[in-house]
């Protein structure tokens, strides 16, 4: 899952990029809306953690933009705005959630994959295809019954692809997904994942599509 982190302060800021990195999610992140937006702009982000002061504005501004033009990105208000007034604001404006700094990692997480579930029409813990089950949270996949022992960026491919059924996503699309900025992707790696992930599962369980994409495979070949 890929994040887009929008905070001013350094220190949190600089917490928050270690802790999510280290539960395996590709995130990046600025410090003012100006350059939020040339982020949002070029780059598909599965969320977004957005301060309300920032050096530029507020964060609020930003979110009205995105629901102005019908963008269902999931936002997670994080601020230390407190009032009621200031929380209406955020939630009348199309926020998904809104956390009051400070806020203890596993909490962010929780919320984050709360909004994420949301917005993929998946409310349910577990997620189900055919014979295959993956647990976001518990990062754990089994096959019919038994475990699958995946890498993170295995596991992260196979929940994009599973968060998108039916629909074909293209290598650089999932780059961006399994990837920031500040990571080397080799000209082959989608490729490699791809082929561990049937190896490990079932060769059905992701389509190619020459020259457009990959897909999970359909729930009835995967029972």
């Amino acid at each position: 899952m890929r994040l887009l982190l929008v905070e001013d302060d350094d220190a949190l800021a600089g917490a928050l990029v270690e802790g999510l990195r280290g539960e395996n999610f590709a995130i990046d992140r600025f410090a003012t809306l100006r350059e939020a937006r040339a982020a949002l702009s070029g780059t598909v982000f599965d969320a977004v953690v957005l301060d309300r002061g920032l050096p530029d504005g507020d964060g609020v501004e930003l979110l009205r933009d995105l629901r102005a033009r019908s963008a269902d990105i999931p936002v997670l208000m994080l601020t230390a705005r407190d009032a009621l007034d200031d929380r209406l604001a955020g939630l009348d404006a199309g926020a998904d959630d809104y956390i009051l700094k400070p806020v203890a990692l596993p909490e962010l997480l929780a919320r984050l994959r709360a909004v994420v579930r949301r917005a993929r029409g998946r409310p349910q813990p577990v997620w189900h295809h055919g014979a295959l089950a993956l647990d976001p949270v518990a990062r754990q996949v089994t096959w019919r019954g038994a475990a699958v022992d995946l890498t993170a960026r295995e596991f992260n491919l196979l929940q994009l692809l599973l968060s998108h059924p039916g629909q074909v996503l293209s290598r650089s699309r999932i780059e961006e997904s399994l990837y920031d900025w500040s990571s080397e992707v080799g000209s082959n790696t989608v490729e490699v994942y791809v082929h561990q992930l049937r190896r490990k599962i079932d060769p059905a369980v992701v389509r190619t599509l020459r020259g457009v994409g990959y897909a999970i495979g359909a729930a009835e070949a995967l029972s």
